[in-house]
């Protein structure tokens, strides 16, 4: 159990703060719209997720290297450039719309955007500046604790539990195409590509090796369960709520989830305030939690394929690009919620379009990666996994690519299914 707890933290850390303001939207919406049958897709999801997961974190323990630097190594700077330029970009847009969770948070207890944005960036900089690993680790560790506000509004809600269950283990499929496209939305919103840069970031970091690695397996495929977990009842708070109400009152003015924070603003009336706080509140913890991480993944990456030092362990002064450019990134996500009339929804439009155009690619990298023999020795995928792991790849990279489809033929004046 000491040996467990002493590398415990990478995997929870990764798959809760995959669980950010975008994502907590998407499931938001998604049992807001379909209601307790949709709950079935979170199976499957939670599989592909933890295939992805693993496989990031296995080759940081057999390399001792982060994915950038291996990418550079093994596909030339060419590639590792292409992909950190469009990594770069949806990690920006990312970030802002963390930060824009932050501030429509505030504004529901009643602080302003312009006052809780920049103390949230100023805070989340330092944290990682003037904390070491251990700090910031058991920092992240307690945020992910937090999540578990969205468990304890699940119940508030008071759902119909044989409802609930007849959901999560019966699968259901509607031909309605608005369907299709939710199921996309909770696929993509799962599965991002900064978590495989960051995981196997922090892994080599904390010093895992192989020796350690069946430990850090277990906490890879535990915080993929716990994330999964916490979506269960972020769908299960609208579904039980909004879903209900909508479908008991057909004739009046239906509630429309556009963003996290309608939801805890909805949650008011039909489950009682303290589900309505306890969610925005989640939303709040959630901002700010991925507003440190995405920018830790961000200038990982471009450390490792320039070759600069990196790590939360470091000083200033020991690795100046490191967190020159982890500052950079916060600023310009706040920077871009705190411009007057910009349109939020877009923003978080944009950064899951190029993280859904980099996502495919970046699986079939790490595929190849995983399965070169003079990388990984003996630790290549089995037979087994690769049949699964190839599968995902191609499942995630089609969904995702038929989801910017969809996303980007209306902005250019085409037809979505």
């Amino acid at each position: 159990m000491l040996a467990l707890l002493s590398i415990v933290g990478p995997g929870i850390i990764t798959a809760s703060a995959d669980n950010d303001v975008g994502g907590i939207s998407t499931y938001s919406q998604a049992g807001a719209q379909f209601g307790y049958p949709i709950l079935w897709t979170l199976i499957p999801i939670t599989i592909a997720l933890i295939v992805v997961q693993e496989m990031a974190a296995r080759m940081g323990a057999v390399t001792g290297k982060g994915l950038s630097g291996l990418i550079r190594e093994n596909f030339g700077v060419r590639w590792a450039a292409v992909l950190g330029m469009a990594f770069v970009a949806s990690n920006i847009f990312t970030t802002a719309a963390e930060f824009a969770g932050v501030a429509t948070a505030s504004e529901i207890f009643h602080v302003s955007r312009f006052i809780a944005v920049p103390l949230a960036a100023i805070l989340v900089f330092f944290l990682i500046l003037r904390a070491d690993r251990k700090t910031s680790e058991r920092v992240f560790l307690v945020a992910s604790a937090l999540y578990f506000s969205y468990v304890i509004s699940g119940f508030k809600s008071e759902p119909h539990w044989p409802d609930v269950w007849r959901g999560f283990f019966v699968p259901s499929f509607e031909s309605d195409p608005a369907y299709l496209w939710m199921v996309i939305g909770l696929v993509g919103t799962t599965i991002s590509p900064w978590m495989c840069f960051y995981i196997q970031a922090a892994i080599v970091e904390k010093g895992i090796r192989v020796r350690d690695y069946p430990l850090s397996r277990i906490d890879v495929i535990f915080g993929c369960f716990v994330t999964d977990f916490m979506s269960f009842f972020m769908i299960l708070c609208t579904a039980a709520t909004i879903f209900v109400f909508n479908a008991a009152h057909p004739h009046a003015q239906p509630i429309v989830i556009n963003q996290a924070a309608d939801a805890a603003v909805a949650l008011q009336p039909l489950a009682g305030q303290f589900a309505s706080i306890l969610f925005a509140f989640g939303i709040l913890n959630a901002g700010l939690f991925t507003a440190s991480i995405l920018p830790l993944s961000t200038a990982y990456y471009v450390c490792e394929a320039g070759g600069f030092e990196a790590g939360v362990d470091h000083r200033f002064r020991e690795a100046p690009v490191f967190f020159t450019l982890y500052a950079a990134v916060i600023a310009i996500g706040a920077l871009l919620v705190l411009i007057p009339g910009i349109p939020l929804l877009q923003v978080i439009l944009y950064s899951q379009i190029v993280s859904g155009v980099l996502l495919p690619f970046l699986l079939v990298f790490m595929l190849i990666l995983v399965n070169k023999r003079s990388l990984m020795g003996e630790h290549v995928n089995s037979r087994t996994f690769n049949a699964i792991a190839w599968a995902t790849a191609v499942i995630v990279g089609g969904i995702t690519l038929l989801s910017v489809y969809q996303s980007i033929a209306p902005l250019v004046g085409g037809k979505s299914a």
